[in-house]
């Protein structure tokens, strides 16, 4: 008889700690490592049950008291950009948005740390280095790709533009999973974070992939408010995955 356990994933629980989004509660986490020829196949069915991706870790909350981290993701066919979401396309239509292997450069390491400094000072990754980063973005056990975005260039010597906005996200089976992004906090008035969800969802309409995954979110937390703002949003409850009533588009 073959031991099937050895193909099995190992499932571990997180010691309680200080939640980052609900003061005054504790969390913890259930997760399992991602490697080897089957990390693609289990991320992309964890994925689907509500787990998110960390490096070579899938985790999901496991809090004892609490269940407000609930997965949500955007059925791209469904999807119609609002009239706000509609003005951010059009603010940013001279930037460029290329889709890249998951390398790094010292253009994004200076971009990421811009932006912790300024949105993030005081969270888990405001002291990252060069290293850190690199190994956020390319120490995946899946596939995983960079969206970046750049503005016109501004003189004959430069070809590119300069860089604003990056996002990192996995392709699935059924769809694309943004893990991190980031952007110009000087830029805040282009809405780079929205051009970034935007501009997923177009890739993934485009490669015929039905879902964006964007991660947790909670009702009541301010940071997370964006996410519902990209109708029909589904939520990941006990009966699966549902539409989420609309609230209202700006």
């Amino acid at each position: 008889m073959t031991d099937q356990s050895l193909s099995l994933p190992k499932f571990s629980l997180t010691a309680a700690a200080p939640c980052p989004y609900r003061p005054g509660q504790q969390e913890r986490k259930i997760f399992t490592e991602l490697f080897g020829p089957g990390a693609q196949g289990l991320n992309d069915t964890l994925t689907a049950t509500g787990f998110r991706r960390s490096q070579n870790v899938a985790y999901r909350p496991a809090c004892e008291a609490c269940e407000a981290c609930v997965s949500v993701r955007v059925p791209v066919a469904s999807f119609v950009p609002s009239r706000s979401q509609q003005r951010v396309l059009s603010r940013n239509r001279a930037l460029s948005e290329t889709f890249t292997e998951p390398m790094v450069d010292e253009e994004q390491f200076l971009l990421i740390r811009k932006y912790l400094e300024s949105r993030h000072a005081d969270g888990g990754m405001a002291d990252m280095d060069l290293i850190d980063y690199a190994n956020m973005v390319e120490a995946s056990p899946v596939k995983s790709f960079l969206a970046q975005y750049r503005l016109p260039p501004s003189e004959e010597n430069d070809f590119e533009g300069r860089l604003v906005a990056v996002c990192l996200a996995d392709f699935l089976r059924d769809g694309l999973s943004l893990i991190y992004s980031f952007f110009d906090p000087a830029l805040a008035a282009r809405s780079l974070g929205t051009l970034m969800v935007l501009g997923q969802i177009g890739l993934a309409a485009r490669l015929s992939l039905p879902y964006v995954y964007l991660g947790y979110w909670i009702e009541d937390c301010r940071k997370m408010a964006y996410k519902n703002r990209f109708q029909p949003l589904e939520f990941l409850g006990p009966e699966g995955w549902r539409p989420r009533p609309e609230t209202g588009k700006g």
